[in-house]
């Protein structure tokens, strides 16, 4: 009967049993991904100690796992929302989603993505007896963890020129747009954008290389693309006007710096560890081009073997050789949050945000939302997303650090989340486009 009630209302807890007569309760037994975890165990004795085990399998099968050591409370009960990690684990303290965070790959250099958003991640846990081997199982349960929300659609966007992945929240519409920019990963990732859906915006998960059609490099880039992906959401019957949100991290921030500073139809932007300088490719608008700011590679260091530390290695975009590559956004007019991990280890993100607010005031424009995170590196995520440490960095070539502390950065990640929806929802609704500046 139960297998019954969790097929027709996914949502019904999942409890898994072993011989041992203990109970482990996950709950909802179907969620999405950026949902909080709960989970409980029964029928423990006073104070035994037991492990939690937590192991994800991606979709190239690379295994992700995480260990955290319990004692159950004086009723044989243990639940994460209330009981404290111990010392030894992946995880201390009372962290409800540190399974979920504290997750590491077995490969190293590897970092948790989602291609296909329409198939669900699965989560196995497993409690044990002890705290040191050998541990006897205890318990299992499992929990799917989902990307596409009820009743959000995804079409394939291919307009004129545009790549990407179009997600349409459940509804009626009219919904407010956003255009999500990713990094310089290529290709297309649309698990964020899928997400923000969910929480009712019309996303554009926008591909510009490595993608069908689109240029296999990354070399010299056209905002006017850019122009085209804005234009095709600003004319979308089930987008509401009249701007549109822009939402970018790493190269993607900066990228939305600069459709910010020179196109229209943009009323917010949302821009998580940005760089205010042109990166890695030239760009180019009409009569225009930014020529990427300079590297020096001399400048890596190597705090482990085989991984380097690369922030030094982005030239000032203040000094006079680099001013060229320096995104005017003074031009823009639009309202910005710019999302701070102070650990940034791919380059000064808190430097560059400083300079973006800078050259708005000097134009007499509103001096932007800025939220620094301590602690939190570069590479944010939807929330209980695990830290992912270090991997190949596509324009160094080499491996590297990205920063950040565990636990830290997961609570980023989560705060952060609700910061941009917030914003969306409050300034998509202006009534005012702006002019171009061009």
């Amino acid at each position: 009967m139960l297998s019954l009630l969790r097929r027709s209302f996914p949502g019904v807890p999942r409890c898994g049993r072993a011989m041992s007569g203990v109970c482990m309760q996950v709950s909802p037994g179907r969620c999405l991904y950026d949902r909080p975890l709960q989970l409980q165990v029964r029928g423990l004795s006073p104070g035994q100690p037991v492990t939690l085990r937590t192991a994800l399998n991606d979709e190239a099968g690379e295994l992700f796992t995480s260990v955290a050591l319990y004692q159950a409370d004086g009723g044989g009960e243990l639940e994460l929302s209330r009981s404290p990690a111990l010392e030894g684990g992946s995880y201390t303290g009372v962290e409800p989603e540190g399974p979920l965070w504290s997750l590491e790959p077995r490969t190293p250099l590897r970092r948790l993505i989602k291609k296909d958003v329409q198939s669900p991640f699965q989560l196995r846990f497993s409690l044990h007896q002890a705290h040191r081997p050998p541990r006897a199982l205890l318990a299992e349960a499992a929990q799917e963890r989902s990307f596409m929300g009820e009743g959000v659609t995804r079409e394939p966007v291919r307009d004129g020129r545009v790549r990407g992945s179009l997600f349409l929240p459940l509804g009626p519409g009219p919904f407010p747009g956003v255009i999500e920019v990713q990094g310089t990963g290529g290709g297309l990732l649309d698990y964020k954008a899928c997400l923000l859906a969910d929480k009712g915006f019309a996303t554009l998960a926008l591909a510009y290389y490595n993608y069908e059609d689109l240029p296999k490099e990354m070399k010299d880039l056209r905002l006017e693309y850019f122009e085209e992906a804005v234009n095709f959401m600003l004319r979308h019957p089930q987008v509401k006007g009249p701007g549109i949100g822009l939402l970018g991290h790493s190269k993607g921030g900066e990228l939305v710096l600069s459709m910010s500073s020179f196109l229209k139809g943009i009323a917010a932007s949302a821009v998580v560890n940005g760089s205010v300088a042109n990166v890695a490719a030239a760009l180019h608008y009409k009569d225009i081009t930014l020529p990427p700011i300079s590297l020096d590679r001399t400048k890596m260091r190597y705090p482990q073997p085989g991984v380097g530390d690369i922030i030094d290695v982005l030239c000032n975009p203040l000094e006079e050789a680099n001013r060229r590559s320096l995104i005017p956004v003074g031009k823009a007019d639009c309202k910005f949050l710019f999302i701070v991990g102070e650990d940034d280890k791919n380059w000064k993100s808190d430097f560059h945000a400083q300079i973006a607010c800078q050259l708005l005031t000097e134009e007499g424009k509103e001096k932007p939302e800025v939220v620094y995170y301590p602690n939190a590196g570069h590479c944010f995520e939807p929330p209980y997303f695990p830290l992912c440490k270090a991997s190949m960095h596509k324009v160094i070539g080499h491996p590297v650090i990205w920063g950040g502390e565990p636990k830290a950065h997961a609570h980023a990640q989560v705060d952060s989340w609700k910061r941009i929806q917030a914003f969306f929802h409050k300034h998509l609704n202006q009534e005012r486009v702006r002019e171009s500046k061009l």
